[in-house]
């Protein structure tokens, strides 16, 4: 149809194969009719990724992935940043590509919570330390919220809220203060709460959701 000479964008006729159109913008036309064009809808999902999943697309070792979790799907979906293949807990999904580049940016200082249980009991100037910043091989951490949960036989539950993320960086920070994760969960990322959402389950996000996580990261 193209090389034809039977398709118009926006008045002029278009001989070239591959041309973008901007669906909530351009006009095309099909010999002489104008066509409808639907832009791709948003779609927003929060999953609670087990372990055991990479938070890729795909993985060329065949691993398996968090889409894997979500079954067909009528748009192409990505995860918002990573969560380890040993961890749990919150990914988000969209094909928002403006959203997914705001929660992950290191300049929106997105705020992430995370239930970690670490071996043994960390004494008030290790759990200091985590909070003030320790070094790593990519440079010191930034400050972060270290909370005493629970203690309980042979381990600890620390809460930690941080407004980075490094690769494995919680479980990096913990082995250097001689506590190594036994088990970590993501609950909140911005103002998303994990809830009660077992294992390997999805939800779409409410409307009410959406507008706050686009508020967090200056997109309302």
């Amino acid at each position: 149809m193209i090389k034809e000479g039977r398709v118009q964008v926006n008045g002029k006729v278009v001989t070239e194969l591959g041309t973008k159109v901007d669906p909530t913008k351009d006009k095309v036309w099909l010999d002489g009719r104008l066509l409808k064009l639907s832009p791709e809808t948003k779609e927003y999902l929060l999953l609670h990724k087990p372990p055991g999943y990479v938070t890729t697309v795909t993985d060329p070792w065949g691993r398996p992935t968090v889409m894997d979790l979500l079954g067909p799907m009528e748009n192409r979906l990505y995860p918002a940043g990573r969560l380890d293949f040993d961890s749990e807990g919150l990914v988000l999904l969209t094909n928002d590509g403006e959203l997914v580049y705001r929660l992950t940016h290191p300049s929106f200082e997105v705020e992430k919570v995370y239930l970690v249980e670490v071996a043994g009991r960390p004494t008030g100037d290790a759990l200091q330390r985590l909070a003030r910043g320790v070094e790593l091989d990519d440079g010191p951490t930034a400050p972060a919220k270290v909370r005493l949960v629970e203690e309980r036989s042979g381990s600890t539950c620390l809460e930690f809220t941080l407004r980075e993320g490094r690769k494995r960086q919680i479980r990096r920070m913990c082995d250097k203060v001689g506590h190594a994760v036994l088990k970590l969960c993501r609950i909140r990322l911005g103002p998303i709460q994990l809830g009660s959402l077992p294992p390997g389950k999805w939800r779409k996000l409410k409307t009410a959701e959406i507008r706050a996580l686009k508020k967090a990261v200056d997109l309302d």
